[in-house]
């Protein structure tokens, strides 16, 4: 059975990204749908790269046990779903520490010829869904398109996802009601099928 994992980037339980989270989840019940939850500030994770870390980058080992935990929820799920803000036309620093501590050589990648050679091909999907202040043609053909330029094609390919989608609701500060109702219904269209 299909198993999706939700990695979840936002300190506010009453934000609209936390509005988005109760959304897929309940597409995902729904559908029956098995699927497990990461929390980063639930879990309350360092998302910084200490010394001591880093003294084991070249191992691809870990001092913090959420990370072996991450691990194995990764190694358990084909699908992988992350929600969060875009701040400062990128991701929040505990989605960055994510990447730096739990995506580690001989984990998630080996390194090759020409660069990093991915190890989770199993994992058939990555869906990355934000919200941002800035509208979304000015993140896109403004500012050169940061989030799809290097976190999908770049940081997702390189861990070996081949199929991979971002979905953001931008300019979300001067959104209506029946904006974000109408992407809520969009988001829960995606994960029923």
């Amino acid at each position: 059975m299909p198993h999706t994992l939700i990695i979840y980037d936002h300190p506010y339980e009453k934000s609209f990204n936390h509005a988005i989270l109760e959304t897929v989840i309940a597409a995902l019940q729904n559908q029956g749908k098995k699927h497990a939850l990461i929390d980063l500030h639930q879990d309350g994770f360092d998302p910084v790269f200490r010394k001591e870390e880093l003294a084991l980058y070249g191992k691809g080992e870990t001092v913090d046990p959420l990370a072996e935990k991450y691990w194995q929820q990764i190694r358990e799920a084909d699908e992988i779903l992350i929600i969060c803000p875009v701040w400062w036309s990128s991701l929040p620093a505990m989605t960055k520490g994510f990447l730096d501590k739990v995506m580690k050589i001989n984990f998630a990648y080996e390194p090759g010829a020409t660069g990093p050679k991915g190890l989770l091909t199993h994992i058939q999907k990555a869906t990355l869904i934000t919200t941002s202040t800035t509208p979304n043609f000015v993140l896109k053909y403004l500012l050169g398109n940061p989030i799809k330029r290097v976190f999908i094609n770049l940081v997702m390919k390189e861990i070996g996802i081949g199929k991979r989608e971002w979905i953001n609701f931008g300019n979300i500060t001067h959104s209506k009601p029946a904006q974000r109702e109408a992407f809520l219904q969009q988001i829960k269209t995606c994960f029923s099928a």
